[in-house]
């Protein structure tokens, strides 16, 4: 788990390693156990290091194979590098290190761009060769490794943060309309390849792009698990399935205690994050450390869920680490949060995973984490309704989009507004492709595979890496998703939904924990404005800065200041909260 940069120049011009350095320093966060820059010709790489596998210094980046003669840079973990070694050392490969990074560079010399196909696990990598000066870039299946580029002309700079790359200089850094609308209206998701910014584009999920020498260039989806059903296990039982997803879980959870530090669990005292606990208990993990955090009620909402957690920890016997946040502190931490952030991201979980993460990595530097259960599963409220739904792109709408493009035209300046409803487009065009069977089938397949990367995957990723923590969601093991793309969505919206994820859970973690209303991770104050909180946003949407750039009507603003309580989302989101917060991460990154 790394921090990587980088430039290709397709031009015949030499890279500017001066600035692949500077943006290499802003990683340092992700990767605090070591550096290197390597500049060679037409391209530049950089690197920072947090030593999870492999601590020697063979295993550090840029990785270059002379024998080979391939460079790389790689932000990720594979889990099972252990088992392509041996399949490569078959083929006649040598190998001068331990790790994974020495793994990715021969499979890519054995397979090619197939070599993703290979690969269990969370990767973001860059490699070129030396001789044809062909590149690649790619980026794991679910996009839990981030991967952002500018281009000029034939050329390229990438990062695994946003932020980063503005460090190289010569980004524009303008506002993406059609970013902006997806942010006000998509729930703040904003689809790859679009940022919030003109200038920065995102590899798409599950996508390889391969560079010929003149800069030319294709990009391949390798991967898109179909949502329908098959034949073969049409007639399983429920608890038929039940058994197959905990036997899936498992293996996902022993593949990512693969390691050479300690792992412990971010421990919510949801189903996930503890079923996650017992089965890691199961698998023989020694001194298994868990960590939950609350906050301060606000608005008569309580602010933590300590009660589960601590179920959960005395079952599995745990060492489990309790964080309270005062109000105080939350307030306190809010820049560095919304500083650390690659993009705007209006969940208020980014605090909790900020502050989590930090009293976490004070401990150890791998965590397993819960995220993506609701995606998979079909945990979220908004499933149930589209069950025979004759219109789901509409039902999807209603029950997730933050605003229509009616209601967002009162809100945007004019100069703002796309001139059409982008998100409702792009959200109908995902729904209403082929590859998924029934309404429920479309849009799981639509959260999992664009909601989930850009919002709760990122989150993990930001607010982790944050504190050179690494953070691995075995309900994103690609084996086990496409196994649940296949189970019917009846055995799945059971029970109040994540029905067939339940039945499994109550095997291994005590019921108390399942048979109870879902919870999120709350933060109160910040869905709640008032005081302080609310003094701190009028100040930011009022600056001089915020004024010129002129992104809200005033008229609407000022009734956010009003009735703050009084403008939440379909989702139980702040609309103040969200233009706030958008207009806190672009000054944040001077913007």
């Amino acid at each position: 788990m790394c921090g990587i940069a980088g430039e290709i120049r397709f031009d015949g011009t030499l890279a500017d390693a001066e600035a692949v350095a500077r943006i290499t320093a802003a990683l340092a966060p992700r990767g605090p156990d070591g550096s290197g820059i390597l500049g060679r010709g037409n391209y530049a790489f950089g690197h920072r290091r947090l030593k999870i596998i492999d601590l020697s210094e063979k295993a550090a980046q840029p990785m270059t194979d002379p024998e080979l003669g391939l460079t790389i840079v790689f932000n990720g973990c594979i889990y099972n590098y252990p088992e392509l070694r041996k399949t490569l050392e078959e083929k006649g490969y040598r190998f001068f290190s331990t790790g994974d990074t020495e793994v990715i560079l021969k499979a890519y010399h054995a397979w090619g761009r197939d070599c993703v196909k290979h690969f269990h696990g969370m990767f973001a990598f860059a490699v070129i060769e030396r001789d044809s000066g062909k590149a690649m870039l790619a980026r794991d299946r679910f996009g839990i490794k981030p991967l952002y580029y500018t281009t000029s002309g034939k050329n390229i700079r990438f990062a695994s943060t946003l932020p980063a790359l503005l460090r190289g200089g010569g980004v524009d850094k303008s506002v993406d309309p059609v970013a902006l609308h997806h942010y006000m209206s998509f729930h703040a998701v904003v689809p790859p390849p679009h940022t919030i910014l003109k200038g920065v584009r995102k590899l798409p999920p599950a996508t390889t792009r391969c560079y010929e020498p003149d800069g030319s260039f294709e990009d391949i989806r390798y991967w898109a698990p179909p949502h329908e059903r098959d034949p073969a296990t049409a007639g399983l039982s429920r608890e038929e399935w039940r058994d197959r997803v905990l036997e899936a879980l498992r293996t996902a959870v022993r593949r990512r205690m693969v390691a050479d530090v300690p792992v412990g669990v971010l421990l919510s005292g949801g189903v996930d994050s503890s079923i996650i606990t017992g089965l890691l208990a199961e698998e023989g993990q020694k001194d298994l450390m868990t960590f939950s955090i609350g906050f301060e009620e606000a608005n008569g909402e309580k602010g933590d869920e300590f009660s589960y957690s601590d179920l959960v920890a005395e079952r599995f016997g745990t060492d489990h680490h309790k964080i309270f946040v005062p109000s105080s502190e939350l307030m306190s931490a809010l820049p560095d949060t919304i500083n650390a952030m690659s993009e705007p991201m209006v969940s208020y979980d980014n605090i909790g995973f900020f502050l989590l993460s930090r009293e976490v990595s004070k401990h150890i530097k791998v965590v397993q984490s819960g995220q993506g259960a609701d995606e998979i599963f079909a945990g979220y409220h908004w499933y149930p309704p589209l069950e025979n739904s004759n219109d789901v792109v509409g039902d999807y709408a209603k029950g997730f989009f933050d605003r229509d493009h009616a209601k967002l035209s009162r809100h945007l300046s004019p100069e703002w507004l796309a001139e059409e409803d982008v998100s409702r487009a792009f959200v109908e065009s995902h729904l209403m492709a082929p590859g998924a069977e029934g309404p429920v089938d479309r849009a799981l397949r639509l959260d999992s595979q664009v909601m989930l990367v850009d919002d709760p995957v990122k989150r993990v990723d930001n607010m982790t890496m944050a504190w050179g923590l690494e953070a691995r969601v075995p309900f994103l093991d690609h084996e086990l998703a496409e196994l649940a793309a296949t189970i019917p969505p009846e055995f799945k919206l059971n029970d109040g939904g994540k029905g067939v994820l339940k039945d499994a859970a109550r095997l291994v973690v005590p019921h108390e924990v399942i048979d109870r209303k879902k919870g999120y991770f709350p933060v109160p104050q910040l869905k709640y404005i008032s005081g302080e909180y609310l003094d701190m946003v009028r100040d930011t949407l009022t600056s001089q800065v915020s004024s010129e750039r002129g992104l809200f009507n005033k008229s609407y603003l000022d009734d956010l200041f009003i009735d703050p309580i009084g403008h939440i989302t379909p989702l139980r989101g702040s609309e103040l909260w969200q233009v706030a917060l958008l207009e806190m991460w672009l000054q944040s990154h001077e913007i």
